[in-house]
């Protein structure tokens, strides 16, 4: 009997004990890491702090960022993955195949950009971020599907905080280990050293399973145009046109306050006197443990009480952290307010990372998993992203206290969506596959 096809039995702290024991959840860590490792390299702060310590402005920083918009789009092809295996590893099963080569090009394209020169024309570098965040939002999305596939809905907030753990583990490396290696090494080695990183998810998906297909799953052939219509009708019939939008609509603003200031996080800390050494410290060792912490404290929060209260102190949570900042920016160079601040932010950010995969994940229908937790992923960046690539305007023309505290003030149609779906959505299972 494999994991998805276990009974629902065990609940309270049982259940916890159970999810947390079961292979899969070793298999997730290590597919966590695989997906971690890259993200800060191509698409947030790793490679921020790394354009500013070569001396490009604010603005550039915040555009070049929006070459990682392969994250946010990452729904347009998840009905392949979805329904094909990659060519000529079919052998692997649907969600392997694509795994294994999704890796392999994030490895390639990590390699790739330990040798562009951004200082001398970032062109090279942007065209080789677009392959590898192609390639490393494949990987998220078929770990996705792979997670909510090899096990009960029950064990999904145990498997969430494990992937957390993995994936927390993959941004302590390619934050802290990488500003390190660049402080040191410089950052040739410090990419280097990153790609030869993803040999480990790539040994994991070698020896993992292939989960299996549900028995009432969508067996027949249907066209390419099909494939891709179908994960969306499935979506709006299930819930209805209102509900499925606002779902939609409060999905893309839960996590917009923390996803706002990310881009500028990294030039913030540089220009608030801190060296890349002391970012690696605080940020990247310190505040990545703290946010471990915050996502097995929403595995336990959601296990206890469901997801739909959870939902309500994460979103409220993720706002007001980011006043936090505040001190580090009245406070500059003091390390007390780096810690405070990046205590605060990480802590939350874990918390609400685990709350929404555990919601999102009950909003899936398993004939479609990859393209609609696809769907639900990018809308839940999609906001922020777009923000973010011009908030190194935002700051230019204001200042730093004023962009954090503009980003809290967001949360407010976070708040309004949640008043209004609160009667509407139940701590529910996912749906069954039709």
């Amino acid at each position: 009997m494999t994991e998805a096809a276990k009974p629902a039995g065990y609940k309270g702290w049982a259940g916890i004990k159970r999810a947390f024991g079961t292979p899969s959840a070793l298999t997730m860590a290590l597919l966590g890491f695989g997906s971690g490792l890259p993200f800060l390299l191509i698409a947030s702060q790793t490679l921020s702090t790394r354009l500013r310590d070569v001396g490009l402005d604010l603005g550039s920083i915040g555009l070049i960022s929006l070459a990682s918009f392969f994250y946010l789009l990452k729904f347009v092809w998840a009905p392949l993955l979805d329904r094909y295996a990659f060519p000529l590893l079919g052998f692997l099963g649907r969600r392997r195949s694509w795994l294994l080569v999704s890796q392999i090009l994030v490895l390639v394209g990590l390699v790739a950009l330990a040798f562009v020169r951004p200082e001398q024309g970032v062109w090279p570098l942007v065209a080789w971020v677009l392959v590898a965040s192609f390639a490393g939002a494949t990987q998220d999305s078929v770990v996705d599907a792979y997670r909510i596939e090899i096990a009960p809905q029950t064990a999904q907030a145990a498997l969430a905080a494990t992937y957390t753990l993995g994936y927390r583990i993959g941004l302590i490396l390619a934050g802290a280990g990488a500003l390190y290696l660049a402080q040191f090494e410089g950052w040739i080695i410090a990419y280097l050293a990153m790609a030869a990183l993803m040999i480990v998810p790539i040994i994991t998906t070698l020896f993992c399973r292939e989960p299996e297909r549900p028995a009432n799953a969508v067996q027949r052939r249907i066209d390419i145009a099909e494939a891709f219509v179908q994960p969306i009708t499935s979506f709006f019939t299930r819930n209805g046109m209102a509900l499925a939008l606002a779902l939609l609509a409060f999905v893309g603003f839960f996590k917009f306050p923390d996803q706002v200031i990310g881009v500028m996080a990294g030039p913030f800390y540089l220009d608030s006197g801190f060296d890349k050494a002391d970012i690696a410290t605080v940020s990247k060792l310190f505040g990545v443990w703290m946010g471990i912490g915050g996502a097995f404290i929403g595995g336990i929060a959601v296990a206890a009480f469901g997801f739909r209260r959870m939902l309500l102190v994460a979103a409220l949570g993720v706002a007001l952290s980011n006043l936090a900042f505040l001190l580090m920016a009245h406070n500059p160079g003091q390390m007390w307010a780096f810690y405070a601040a990046l205590s605060a932010d990480n802590l939350f950010q874990g918390f609400a990372g685990t709350v929404l995969v555990a919601f999102m994940s009950s909003l899936t229908d398993r004939n479609f998993t990859a393209t609609q937790y696809a769907l639900l992923v990018s809308l839940a960046n999609l906001p922020g992203k777009f923000v973010g690539g011009v908030s190194g305007y935002i700051v230019e023309a204001t200042s730093y206290s004023t962009f954090f505290m503009l980003s809290a003030v967001t949360v407010v149609p976070t708040m309004l969506l949640l008043a209004w779906l609160w009667p509407r959505i139940l701590d529910r299972g996912p749906s069954p596959a039709a």
